[in-house]
Formats: structure tokens, C-alpha cells, sequence
């Protein structure tokens, strides 16, 4: 409790939650010293969806070969602390605290949103291990989002670009996302992931014409395929190699790792062994993650039960895609916030679950009730059942033998649910 009434108090130091600009954080940045200036192998990650997905798989393969890493990412799922890793390690509670607290006073009456405050404290820390690889997740967008503070950097990986996040684009289209992810990259190497569709892939590619950094892009310059055997196969222009399927479920997991592992070939010259091992030992939560043992698997009976905080239309893609591959019927439950696209994600999932369950998300104002949920998807004409709780709807589903239960549609949800386990 101790942490979220900070939080709360950081808030008060602007009255939006989101205000795209660096002039606040390059403020607080000065304040503490410019710490963004001191920091070495900066690895920028963007993109609408896989950004976690690249920072892990990164993060592990380097691990694997010895290197050490600080890592920041956002959101969280069941404590602010899984946003700062130094050294290989999330920051306990207590040295998170001391450190938001130390930022605050040096703020002082200054205005700075909270991801602003979070972010500069992490590079402030990030200090303490100059010398490591400090990988970055973008937060919204990226040319005016509080990350982009540095003048150079190893590379960037360029995950999944889709629609999202509207509201807070004057150029309310694919076009305007794209332009704000790539328009202000460093000049250095940037590794581009699979797209949903040519159209995306090529729209970034001329976005990315006027920056002079070395590219390297899926399916011309690296790829991926299922191989037999339960084993994949990935190629580039450094050669072949076999490996291993990832702790990882998805298919689309193949292709975020597969950026990971062009990267870490290209720019730290990894070996095939560290990256055998590296993929077999991510640490990703709440992305088709399983829950395999604990108080919601034992109501969910004798059927799996997946969790997964896709919250956009080509996080939904991916889902679908997964699910077409299962040979087990597959039930939903559905619980999403209010300024999404609902209709066009469920719409991902027609004719291919038995079920889709609806509830609220637990704690969270800006989730969209489950009656106005039901009542925009009434055009799709599905058979929509809602529950009260998470708890009753995974034990409507529980009489059912040897299906999938799968908990998607928001990150703040998949805490909730992690939470109650």
C-alpha cells in the first residue's frame, strides 16, 4: 500500500495522465544531472504490440551469453517494480521507493506526468549500471513520449505496428501512428518485425527512407518457420540455424523472438548456443501465459486456463491465429477498457470459440461495463454470456472437460486475475 499512496502523489504533479512532450522530462532530466547523457548501449524498443515480447527475448538471449542488462517497460501487472530491472534484477519494493521519493524532491513543484517521473527515475538509477545493456520500452507512440531522450543508441526494434490509440493522433490513421513510432529513430541499426500485412510493412519502410540507419527486416533479411519435430528454423545472412520451440506460446511469438535473435546476431555477435538456451528461459508474463497451478486453476478444473493482456485489433489477430491451431474447443472471457477497439477484436474470434463470456475489470474506472460491452457487440449477433466476477466466469466454464479457458482483453485484467490466483 505503501507505493500505490506514492503513486498517487506523483499523479498530483500534472493533471493529465498523458501530455505528449519532452519539455518536462528533459526538465527533470537537467535537474538530476542529465543521466541520460551518461548511459551507453541504449537499445530502443517500439512499436503498437511485441514490445515486450523483443525486450524479454532480448534480454534473455544476452543474459545467456554473459552480457548484463537494465530494463524498463510499462505497463505492469501486479507491481510497479517489474518496470525497473538493473543489473538482471527487478528492484525490490523498498529501493523503488527511496528512489520515486528521492525524484520527487528533486522535481519539487515542477510538472511532470507520472510515466514522465517513472521514466527519468529509471535512467537516473540506470546510472548505478552505466556499463550494461539498458534496454527501453517506448511508452505511447515515441517522438514525443518520455523515452526518447537520447542522442544515440545500439539500435531499435520496430515490433508490430497497428491501429490504436487514436484518440491522441491529429492524423487519426495507421499512417499517423507509424509516422509517430519511426519519425524521430536514432540514426544507427533498426530491426523491423513482422507486420500484420505488406501495406504496414511498406509504409514503414518509407518512413524509415530519410533515416541513414542500417535496416534489417523480416522476411527479406531474417526469418523464421516452423520446422519438424517440434523444432523451428531461422535464417539470415550470417547463415541457418535449427532450433528449439520457445517457453513462448503463439506463432506470432516465433516472429518477435526471431527480431531478438537477428539482432543479438548482428550487433553482439551471439553465438547459436546462447541463443538455443536464451529462448528456452524468457520470462514474459501475461502473454498466452498458462496458470498452471494456484486458486483460479483449481476452479478452472480439468481445463487449461491462458491469460493474455492483448487489448488491440492485431493483438487479436495473433490470439485467433493461436487459437485456430489448438485442437480443443476454446471458451473466452472478456473484460476490456473503454477506449478500445471492442467490436473490431471480438470480431477476431467469430466462428472459431464456443463461448464468450464478458465481465468488468476489477478496480478499474476506465473499463467499459459489461452491459455497454454487450450492447456494442450486438451488431456481431453472437451469443454473449455475462458473469460477475472473474471467479464466476472461469467456474461457469469449469463443468466443461479438457477445453481451453482463455482470460484476454486487457492488461489491468490479467493482474487482476494473477492477482486472485
Amino acid at each position: 500500500m505503501k507505493i500505490q499512496k506514492l503513486i498517487s502523489k506523483l499523479e498530483k504533479h500534472h493533471k493529465k495522465k498523458l501530455d505528449l512532450s519532452l519539455s518536462r522530462t528533459f526538465n527533470l532530466l537537467k535537474k538530476l544531472g542529465n543521466p541520460q547523457e551518461k548511459l551507453k548501449n541504449i537499445v530502443t524498443v517500439v512499436g503498437t504490440n511485441s514490445k515486450a515480447s523483443m525486450c524479454y527475448s532480448l534480454k534473455s538471449i544476452l543474459n545467456q551469453a554473459g552480457y548484463k542488462c537494465n530494463l524498463y517497460t510499462s505497463p505492469h501487472l501486479l507491481s510497479y517494480t517489474e518496470r525497473f530491472i538493473f543489473n538482471n534484477n527487478e528492484i525490490d519494493e523498498e529501493n523503488l521507493i527511496n528512489l520515486l521519493e528521492d525524484t520527487e524532491r528533486v522535481l519539487g513543484d515542477d510538472n511532470a506526468t507520472l510515466f514522465e517521473i517513472l521514466t527519468c527515475a529509471f535512467i537516473k538509477y540506470a546510472e548505478n549500471f552505466k556499463d550494461n545493456i539498458n534496454i527501453i520500452e517506448a511508452g505511447l507512440f515515441h517522438q514525443f513520449d518520455s523515452t526518447n531522450v537520447f542522442k544515440e543508441n545500439l539500435m531499435t526494434l520496430i515490433g508490430v505496428i497497428h491501429n490504436d490509440h487514436f484518440q491522441w493522433l491529429e492524423n487519426k490513421s495507421i499512417d499517423g501512428v507509424i509516422i509517430e513510432k519511426t519519425a524521430k529513430l536514432l540514426n544507427s541499426n533498426i530491426f523491423v518485425n513482422k507486420q500484420v500485412n505488406s501495406e504496414i510493412r511498406n509504409k514503414i519502410e518509407k518512413s524509415l527512407e530519410k533515416n541513414t540507419s542500417n535496416k534489417f527486416f523480416f522476411g527479406k533479411d531474417f526469418d523464421i518457420t516452423n520446422s519438424e519435430n517440434g523444432l523451428i528454423r531461422y535464417q539470415d545472412h550470417l547463415g541457418e540455424m535449427v532450433l528449439p520451440e520457445p517457453n513462448l506460446l503463439g506463432n506470432h511469438q516465433l516472429y518477435n523472438i526471431s527480431t531478438s535473435i537477428a539482432a543479438s546476431r548482428k550487433i553482439f555477435n551471439i553465438k547459436n548456443n546462447d541463443i538455443i538456451y536464451g529462448i528456452q528461459n524468457i520470462s514474459l508474463k501475461g502473454r498466452l501465459e498458462e496458470i498452471k497451478s494456484g486458486k483460479l486453476k483449481m476452479i478452472a478444473g480439468n481445463n487449461r486456463l491462458i491469460v493474455d493482456g492483448g487489448h488491440n485489433i492485431s493483438a487479436s489477430l495473433s490470439i485467433a491465429h493461436w487459437i485456430k491451431n489448438q485442437n480443443q474447443e476454446v471458451n473466452l472471457i472478456v473484460g476490456m477498457m473503454k477506449d478500445k477497439e471492442h467490436i473490431e477484436f471480438i470480431k477476431s474470434f467469430r466462428n472459431i470459440v464456443n463461448s464468450i463470456t464478458l465481465i468488468d475489470i476489477p478496480n478499474q474506472d476506465g473499463a467499459i461495463s459489461k452491459e455497454n460491452f454487450e450492447i456494442k457487440l450486438d451488431e456481431l449477433k453472437l451469443h454473449i454470456k455475462k458473469s460477475q466476477s472473474i471467479e464466476s466466469a472461469i467456474k461457469s466454464l469449469s463443468k466443461n472437460e479438457n477445453t481451453i479457458i482463455v482470460c484476454l482483453g486487457s492488461l489491468y485484467l490479467v493482474g487482476e486475475i494473477l492477482k486472485l490466483n
